[in-house]
């Protein structure tokens, strides 16, 4: 799935529970796109919501208190490449508008800054949270999740895939530190749940 992402340019939407690989995943969908720019990360829980504009489109020398120089924003930061939005269900309302209107036309202003910019990039954003609840409870806008989720990749949970598991075993063998595969090894493997 990660390739036929790559081949489009556009805008991802992975879902699945926390510690199942979206972060992974995007990153997969970046190395295999052939885009030169970097692949920069948004994670939105750790940006506080008030300068998550600055962050995302960069801001002007004394736009607000402490912009004493002009900064440069994640998405120059990840121009001809990709920017993830890690749990962007957590976005705040107020910055979801903006960051439609830059998917549907590719332009953005920064905080202070008159003149706008055209970047390009290319969107890939993550959620563990389920999209219809938020649109439904007024959190989460629903035409930036139409937009979005053009191309919308569910990935399921470790426990859903044994190759994974057998793949993933087979790849770190030496954690084994010698010893053998005995006969009930993969049955546990495959019964565990493995949360998170």
């Amino acid at each position: 799935k990660a390739g036929l992402a790559a081949n489009v340019s556009s805008p991802v939407l992975l879902l699945g529970e926390t510690g199942v690989g979206k972060s992974h995943m995007a990153g997969l969908i970046h190395r295999y796109s052939g885009k030169p720019g970097r692949f920069v990360v948004v994670d939105t829980v750790a940006v506080n919501e008030n300068l998550l504009e600055s962050e995302i489109f960069g801001h002007k020398k004394g736009s607000f208190t402490g912009a004493i120089n002009d900064k440069k924003g994640l998405i120059d930061e990840a121009h001809q490449g990709t920017l993830f939005f890690d749990e962007i269900a957590e976005v705040p309302a107020t910055f979801q508008a903006k960051l439609l209107r830059f998917i549907e036309t590719r332009q953005y202003r920064a905080v202070g800054d008159t003149k706008e910019k055209k970047a390009d990039v290319r969107i890939v954003a993550a959620t563990n949270k389920d999209m219809n609840t938020a649109i439904k409870e007024k959190e989460f806008r629903q035409d930036l999740y139409f937009r979005l989720s053009v191309l919308k990749i569910n990935i399921p949970p470790l426990r859903d895939r044994f190759d994974d598991i057998r793949a993933m075993v087979n790849e770190k063998r030496q954690w084994l530190k010698g010893k053998e595969i005995g006969p009930d090894f993969w049955d546990i493997l495959f019964k565990y749940q493995w949360p998170g």
